[in-house]
């Protein structure tokens, strides 16, 4: 496959280790092999399999590489809630803090609301929480419900940062993130965080439910550089899914642009958002050329204000590299 051939120059670089739940290999679990990594990073090649763990990724340059045909062979899987770990933030299969971290070819899952009835409180059941700055997850399926992906930033969330922010009139810069031909599922704010992310050509898929919300963007201030941008995604559901919207505004300032979104199997609501205790007014929620699957555009006239259409020159301008290449000039495909 094409995305493997990719994954070879980053093992050029740094040191490779393998593991293997069963068969030869140098580790049998993936936090043995995390653990062993040094200041210089390292690929860690992951053999078929699932990989019953709570993983914990601090140290900067982590790549893990599943080496199965496709994304289904490995899994990395755990089933803690917010109510059993003791918060959302702690209810993470895969942990990830450190930086240039990258993932390739695997399956992140959280499976408690497969396995348990589900709550009125404390339901919430992370995937992958990720805070680290310049990550990159390409042929990844992240699988849940509530909450499946936490794409959330070390930084700017603190009253020091908008402080510092607001006295120099210069943004705060938040983790950037890219999820490239990725499948993320999940029904209620089922990607949440105050990333600056970019999503391209990835498929969200809506779980039941009666309400599935897909962002809960957490943007505090508006000095805060963060936001959620989709580009050339596709849009499907279940057949049980009854009210589906691209999200709500977990903070005042929150940000999501959905340009070049295919809905395939599903309807979105006509007022295409969702309020949140009054946020609404203040976020920057836009979307532009939303069709069905069979090409004909969306009907938008209901949509909820102060959500709007872009035009095209706007929609032109949003691309990968205009989001996330930041003040360092990264370049996330090298």
């Amino acid at each position: 496959m094409a995305f493997l051939a990719g994954s070879v120059a980053w093992a050029a670089a740094k040191p490779v280790v393998t593991v293997a739940a069963d068969g030869p290999a140098q580790f049998k679990t993936v936090q043995a092999a995390v653990d062993s990594a040094t200041e210089s990073g390292l690929v860690i090649r992951i053999a078929p399999g699932t990989y019953r763990e709570k993983l914990h990724i601090a140290q900067n340059g982590i790549e893990l590489l599943g080496t199965g045909k496709k994304p289904e062979d490995v899994v990395l899987t755990y089933d803690d809630s917010a109510k059993s770990a003791g918060g959302t933030g702690k209810s993470g299969s895969v942990n990830v803090s450190g930086d240039d971290f990258k993932a390739e070819n695997l399956t992140i899952q959280n499976d408690w609301e497969k396995k348990n009835a589900r709550l009125s409180e404390g339901a919430q059941a992370v995937a992958l929480m990720l805070t680290g700055d310049r990550e990159v997850l390409r042929h990844v399926r992240l699988l849940g419900y509530q909450d499946t992906l936490y794409a959330a930033s070390k930084t700017c969330h603190g009253a020091s940062d908008q402080t510092a922010a607001e006295a120099s009139g210069q943004p705060c810069h938040a983790s950037r993130q890219l999820f490239e031909d990725c499948y993320i599922e999940g029904h209620v704010d089922y990607i949440f965080g105050d990333a600056k992310a970019v999503f391209n050509r990835c498929e969200l898929h809506g779980m039941a439910h009666s309400i599935v919300t897909i962002t809960a963007q957490s943007k505090l201030y508006p000095l805060e550089d963060s936001g959620y941008l989709f580009l050339h995604c596709i849009i499907t559901g279940d057949a049980a899914v009854d009210k589906l919207s691209f999200g709500r505004p977990w903070r005042p300032y929150s940000k999501v642009y959905f340009v070049d979104t295919v809905v395939k199997g599903s309807e979105l609501d006509p007022p295409g958002w969702m309020e949140w205790a009054g946020k609404l007014a203040t976020s920057d929620y836009a979307e532009y050329n939303t069709r069905n699957a069979d090409g004909t555009p969306v009907k938008v006239d209901k949509r909820i204000p102060p959500s709007h259409q872009l035009t095209a020159a706007e929609a032109e301008k949003l691309t990968v590299a205009s989001w996330l290449t930041g003040p360092d000039g990264w370049n996330p495909d090298k």
